[in-house]
């Protein structure tokens, strides 16, 4: 397996000396005036525009697949939490956005701004990132807020690799607020920027978490973890123990590459791409192996805190019939590779890219992508957020 320290840019390149100790907006406008990346901004607007719909396989939004209920989300903790976050944040802070505010699907990945919505943590208060980050955990389990802090200080360590700490660093994020945060009412937050989308809609006890983009690059912080270890090694023992005829289905997928996504078909602004089912099915595999497959699954969901996350494996687990596993690359344990898993309910992609801010060419096991998505319109919670407003006769705010 290759070493992300053989793939270092040199300390004196162009690229680097002419980006330290720039701020994120300055070191953005050469950028965005490259035709590569006028091409992807002028795509994802696009895409952006679009009215919500949702992922589905052939365009149509299958109805009827997550009823509001009381997923046991103790949602006190998470309102207490917003309200002392608005307590101190100036009355100039741009934070706050209607519930169905369109700025929900305007996140992205790369490390320069490609919009100014909400609050940049870079430039807030110590005591408004505290805030946000006691958000983070009040929504979270504790597994899963660790891995959203381990994601933020991968980001810092790559910043300290190359000591371009004022662009990559553990507060390189926007924070946005929406709705009125409440007890029995809708509202959420997201949260954005390199390596890192979190969008997560609270009402009353159920919350959901979808669209995640979790990455790294490189994924293992010397000394101290190694992120994706457990999406990686539960979906390599899922494919490396199933019979050859069913590897070799699910490697009966169509490769697709775009320069920003690589592999990845649910990434930003990807709210309504058609995605038909790929690869083996999971009603033609063994008791294991569907367990197995639950495991991959699982390894995606651990933000959730224990009774919500359970209520959504119930899902996941009353769907498995019609849950599919896609593969591309090697299952030799050392190789890079891409997997999907896809139903009604669920959608999980973990990708190895090549390099962006490492010179690798071709795909590496250190660069890592991760997605989850709600397929079938609950991205962001709007099916709950639609039934909500109908059994109430009212239209969003």
């Amino acid at each position: 397996m290759s070493d992300y320290r053989d793939f270092l840019i040199p300390a004196d390149s162009p690229r680097l000396t002419e980006a330290r100790g720039l701020d994120p907006w300055t070191y953005a406008k050469p950028i965005r005036a490259t035709a590569r990346a006028q091409e992807l901004i002028e795509l994802w607007q696009g895409l952006y525009r679009e009215p919500f719909r949702g992922i589905t396989t052939d365009g149509t939004v299958r109805p009827g697949l997550f009823p509001i209920a009381d997923e046991g989300f103790d949602v006190r903790p998470a309102v207490a939490a917003a309200r002392a976050l608005l307590d101190v944040l100036p009355g100039t802070a741009r934070v706050r956005y209607p519930i169905d505010a369109p700025e929900w699907r305007d996140w992205y990945n790369p490390e320069w701004p490609m919009n100014d919505h909400g609050l940049r943590l870079d430039q807030a208060s110590p005591e408004a990132r505290d805030a946000v980050t006691a958000l983070l955990r009040a929504c979270f389990s504790d597994d899963g807020y660790v891995k959203t802090t381990h994601v933020r200080d991968a980001n810092l360590f790559l910043g300290e690799l190359y000591d371009l700490r004022t662009i990559l660093n553990e507060w390189s994020y926007h924070f946005l607020l929406f709705g009125e945060p409440s007890e029995t009412g809708p509202w959420g937050w997201n949260l954005y920027g390199h390596h890192l989308a979190l969008n997560v809609l609270v009402l009353g006890p159920q919350i959901v978490v979808s669209p995640v983009f979790l990455g790294a690059e490189p994924n293992a912080v010397e000394g101290r973890y190694e992120l994706f270890r457990r999406e990686a090694l539960t979906a390599i023992e899922l494919m490396r123990g199933l019979p050859s005829a069913a590897q070799e289905q699910a490697r009966r997928t169509t490769e697709r590459w775009h320069f920003a996504d690589e592999r990845q078909l649910g990434g930003a602004y990807r709210d309504n791409r058609i995605i038909p089912y790929e690869g083996v099915r999971a009603r033609s595999l063994t008791g294991a192996q569907q367990s197995g497959l639950r495991d991959v699954v699982a390894s995606f969901l651990d933000l959730l805190p224990r009774r919500p996350f359970e209520a959504r494996m119930r899902q996941v687990e009353a769907a498995l019939d019609d849950t599919w596993f896609s593969w591309i690359g090697p299952a030799d344990g050392v190789s890079p590779f891409y997997y999907r898993v896809q139903s009604p309910v669920i959608m999980v992609e973990f990708d190895n890219h090549t390099g962006v801010w490492l010179t690798n060419t071709e795909p590496a096991r250190f660069h890592v992508h991760t997605i989850v998505r709600t397929p079938n319109g609950n991205d962001y919670g709007k099916d709950l957020l639609r039934q909500h407003y109908s059994s109430s006769h009212r239209e969003p705010a």
